[in-house]
């Protein structure tokens, strides 16, 4: 009986350390916001560290259908870029990320990051433009 309950116990400890081992949270504490002005160059750079600003951008972020693995080409030069500081873990540093935002005449926006092609809805893309404080051209 001692066999079969320390087997057991066994195999929980094992489960239990397989599936806490590979959990991280990735979590967004600062985007910096280049917009790009009407000769191709990047303006002023704007920072966003306020976390009630940030959370606001990260669940737009999340709302984003990714391609993997493509090689993106766009028309005309990108909107806006947005650099994001993501930490998985509070003993390393920030990863960052960039994100080159088109804003498009239907309400929805695209956005190239690696080899990596997105979209964002309406709603989505509407958060991004009060945030990053977008006009229209």
């Amino acid at each position: 009986m001692k066999k079969i309950v320390s087997s057991f116990t066994m195999v929980f400890i094992i489960l239990l350390m397989g599936c806490t081992e590979n959990e991280t949270i990735e979590m967004l504490t600062r985007v910096d916001v280049f917009k790009v002005t009407e000769d191709g160059n990047y303006a002023n750079e704007v920072i966003i560290g306020d976390l009630n600003t940030v959370d606001e951008l990260s669940q737009a972020f999340d709302r984003i259908e990714w391609e993997r693995n493509v090689k993106p080409q766009m028309a005309r030069k990108e909107d806006v870029k947005a650099v994001l500081f993501l930490q998985d873990d509070v003993n390393m540093p920030e990863r960052l990320l960039e994100y080159y935002i088109w804003f498009e005449i239907n309400g929805n926006s695209t956005i190239i990051e690696g080899d990596s092609f997105g979209r964002l809805d309406k709603e989505g893309t509407s958060i991004l433009k009060d945030v990053f404080e977008f006009e229209d051209k």
